[in-house]
């Protein structure tokens, strides 16, 4: 259910019988359980424009709202703030319904839309570092919520496996080969780096390599070849790390910039036809005079280099095209670093110009700031060199395994290994899902592997606490009706009952730590309950509803864990 819509309905109402129709009301969780579940805040501003005394006002909303079924008492507080307890009956009927409905009480949006999201985009020919962990695990997170809530979504791929440095690679593979016929292509990334000093070193090898980026884009079909052994070996090497990440995004999803090398000079062509391109010292550029520097000069999109090559922004200018005309997309998403934000914003305001972008189809940046380490410098390994993916993944499930161990001596080696494999992955994600997206965080093993505070691990045992109450259980009658007299007993429904209200946000403003800290609040709260309030050892009434209170909390944490890419375990 929306609670937060729900309450708000029933204090516009209010508002209405106090003599003020249409007053905005603000709506916020109250500073803390004494003071009620949640607090008005709009009764100052009303009051200024009626000219009345704000706790008069708010004295008057408070009686409107006073024997309400939602609202069990309203009581003003400080020059004008409204504190609200809700009514227990309502709040013991909508979490039955939430346990009846596979939801979980979750409606889906009135307003689906066709959702085209951009994330992940790995240069290819060389393989997935930790650069590319946030865009890869963000956007999986906001198109699993996406399309928990209705939407339909496509995920797009938009790797990079065009360009100058493939005409590197194909240089160095015919040398390597024909001074080796038994040569094999293993180690992409020990493989680019040979190439990448040949490429600067070797004036001459350089003019072949750019001899065969001709052949490339002139579809010569020996160059094409080996140009997709590269792209294979790639995608098999990022396809790997997206299964151990488990992400939702598969070989279907990828859609390289090669894809749309066609369409580039269609688009440039077109640009030109509309006035919006226009030759510069050779170039083709678009001036926009909304991103003008401080000499009021307005900035250049360069969309054609001199000589006629293509650029980034050709690309993505086509790219749009293609995801608005071809799929049908109503709202974009691009989960790309924030120092790109600027290319982004130049990007949708000429796709706007150019009618690539109607009005009625969003289009948004979805930034994210840098993984840090502990010294506040970019992430990178002792040595300085950039960080494997998959070495910072094989570490977090070794390390996890370990820690798994020392707990549970016990345990058998496969099972420790699978419990630890879940974890430590989910400590990766959690980590960095958990952050606000457009800020830097400090990556930390010991913070994320903690079983304190807000952690993967804290919310996974949270999980399997819950499923242990019912292992002890044994047959509760799980209709029964709930009965909510204990103060942790109500504001563990209350929380429970914003579940919908959370995904409803993290859907509008692509913010996964929103439904992170919620899953945090849920998992704190039901400590403290299971601590006060005794659910096995309760009789009757109160222990089925202890126990209905206890089973949302489970379903909740699984159901938003997983829509934060995460697994849970019954026991770890």
């Amino acid at each position: 259910m929306n609670l937060h819509q729900t309450v708000v309905r029933e204090a516009e109402q209010a508002f209405a019988a106090a003599g003020i129709a249409g007053a905005p009301v603000v709506l916020q969780p109250a500073k803390s359980a004494d003071f009620g579940d949640f607090q008005i805040n709009g009764v100052m501003g009303a009051a200024k424009k009626a000219q009345q005394n704000p706790r008069e006002l708010a004295q008057k909303v408070a009686d409107a709202l006073a024997d309400n079924a939602v609202i069990q008492s309203a009581e003003v507080a400080g020059p004008g703030f409204i504190n609200l307890r809700l009514n227990p009956e309502f709040l013991a009927q909508n979490i039955q319904t939430a346990l009846a409905d596979p939801r979980l009480g979750v409606a889906e949006t009135a307003d689906k839309k066709t959702v085209v999201i951009d994330y992940s985009s790995p240069n290819l020919a060389k393989e997935m570092h930790v650069g590319h962990l946030r865009s890869s695990i963000i956007g999986d997170s906001i198109s699993r919520v996406l399309e928990f809530m209705g939407n339909t979504v496509i995920r797009q791929n938009h790797v990079g496996d065009w360009g100058t440095q493939f005409g590197m690679l194909v240089a160095y593979l015919v040398e390597q080969q024909q001074a080796d016929t038994e040569f094999k292509l293993s180690d992409l990334e020990q493989f680019y780096r040979a190439a990448k000093v040949r490429f600067d070193e070797d004036p001459a090898f350089a003019d072949t390599a750019r001899e065969y980026v001709v052949k490339l884009q002139g579809g010569d079909e020996k160059v094409l070849a080996l140009w997709k052994q590269f792209v294979e070996i790639s995608l098999s090497h990022a396809q790997a790390v997206y299964d151990t990440l488990g992400l939702k995004l598969t070989p279907a999803d990828v859609a390289g910039e090669s894809m749309y090398n066609d369409d580039l000079q269609a688009v440039v062509d077109d640009l030109t036809a509309k006035g919006l391109a226009v030759e510069d010292d050779g170039a083709k550029v678009v001036f926009l005079d909304e991103f003008k520097n401080k000499d009021g000069e307005a900035a250049a999109f360069i969309v054609q280099k001199k000589g006629g090559g293509f650029l980034y922004a050709s690309t993505d200018l086509a790219c749009v095209r293609y995801r608005v005309g071809k799929l049908g997309g109503q709202r974009l998403l691009y989960v790309v670093d924030h120092r790109q934000a600027l290319h982004f914003e130049q990007l949708f305001t000429t796709s706007r110009k150019a009618g690539y972008l109607p009005e009625n189809v969003e289009a948004q940046f979805i930034g994210f700031g840098t993984m840090m380490g502990k010294d506040g410098k970019p992430f990178k390994t002792r040595s300085g060199d950039t960080v494997k993916l998959v070495d910072l993944l094989d570490e977090a499930v070794e390390r996890a395994t370990a820690l798994v161990k020392s707990k549970n001596p016990d345990l058998a080696d496969d099972e420790a290994a699978n419990i630890g494999h879940t974890v430590g992955i989910a400590a990766v994600k959690y980590a960095d899902l958990s952050k606000n997206r457009t800020s830097d965080y400090v990556f930390d093993w010991d913070a994320m592997l903690s079983f304190e505070g807000n952690t993967a691990p804290y919310l996974q045992y949270a999980y399997t606490r819950v499923q242990s109450v019912f292992k002890k259980a044994g047959e509760w009658d799980t209709a029964a009706p709930l009965t909510l007299t204990e103060p942790l007993e109500k504001q563990l429904a209350v929380e429970l009952l914003k579940f919908e209200d959370v995904l409803n946000s993290v859907a509008d403003t692509a913010y996964p730590h929103y439904l992170a800290a919620y899953l945090y609040q849920v998992a704190t709260l039901f400590s403290r309950f299971y601590e006060a309030c005794p659910i096995l050892k309760a009789e009757g009434q109160v222990s089925n509803t202890r126990l209905q209170l206890a089973k949302l909390t489970g379903d909740i944490l699984q159901q938003g864990l997983d829509l934060l890419g995460i697994d849970t375990l019954d026991v770890m």
